[in-house]
């Protein structure tokens, strides 16, 4: 764009001018290129769009123009992608037009935020793809020999491990910082009590000595109980006897 009201198109690779293309109102303020390769050129109240073989060859008139008179000076112009609509910003606001065959219609879903119509569940998972391809194949630590693999051990080697495991696991229980017991004002804590608020997955020679303990104490509670069952029906039937028998009772 320059000051004599044309728009020069050069070529990058030899620096030199290949072709010129003259804007008859007012010097281009704006320009921009479609996916499809159209050219857009906002000029004055203008706007003018070449077909893509504009840039490369010239061409003799124009694909399109459209013209917004009180509108005020282009200041703007810029198409949307994946859709054949054109933006014009100008002095009063904003113009949209469609310009058939700008947009590309086809979506390549595979590259990375370039979906418009992607949820987000589709943008988690496109996130973790890019971040998956820029990992080389160095980083990833997975042995290609055990991956997907049957396990060559027997039962017994499984048995041990398990075991070392749950050791570890009864090790790391025992070694925490033990919670502290709320007091309560009523009543005596009993065993049963202490044996809940112990961690039930952990199995250790304290919990060994509870369980044992409140098996002592149900047995002597039933035995008291069957005892005082005993002298209670002993009691009565003494009292019901005859007084000739009830020394039979002593």
């Amino acid at each position: 764009m320059d000051l004599m009201n044309k728009l020069r198109i050069w070529d990058l690779r030899t620096f030199q001018e290949m072709h010129a293309y003259k804007t008859n109102t007012s010097v281009p303020t704006s320009l921009d290129i479609s996916q499809r390769g159209i050219l857009g050129i906002g000029h004055g109240v203008h706007a003018t769009f070449w077909s893509p073989d504009a840039l490369s060859t010239k061409g003799k008139q124009p694909y399109m123009q459209h013209f917004m008179p009180g509108s005020g000076c282009v200041e703007t112009l810029r198409f949307r992608p994946h859709e054949d609509v054109c933006g014009i910003g100008h002095g009063k606001g904003i113009s949209s037009i469609v310009i058939p065959g700008s947009g590309e219609p086809n979506l390549d879903t595979m590259e990375y935020n370039t979906n418009p119509h992607q949820d987000s569940r589709q943008q988690r998972e496109g996130e973790v793809r890019a971040l998956l391809e820029k990992l080389s194949p160095d980083m990833i630590g997975l042995d290609p020999d055990v991956v997907a693999t049957i396990e060559a051990g027997d039962a017994s080697l499984r048995k041990e491990r398990l075991l070392d495991l749950q050791e570890q696991a009864n090790a790391a229980a025992a070694s925490a910082k033990p919670k502290k017991q709320k007091s309560k004002k009523r009543g005596r804590s009993k065993i049963q009590t202490k044996l809940r608020r112990k961690q039930r997955n952990v199995v250790d020679e304290a919990t060994l000595k509870l369980r044992e303990a409140r098996d002592k104490e149900i047995a002597e509670k039933k035995q008291q109980k069957a005892s005082e069952t005993k002298q209670d029906s002993l009691s009565s039937t003494k009292g019901q006897a005859p007084a000739a028998l009830k020394r039979f009772y002593q």
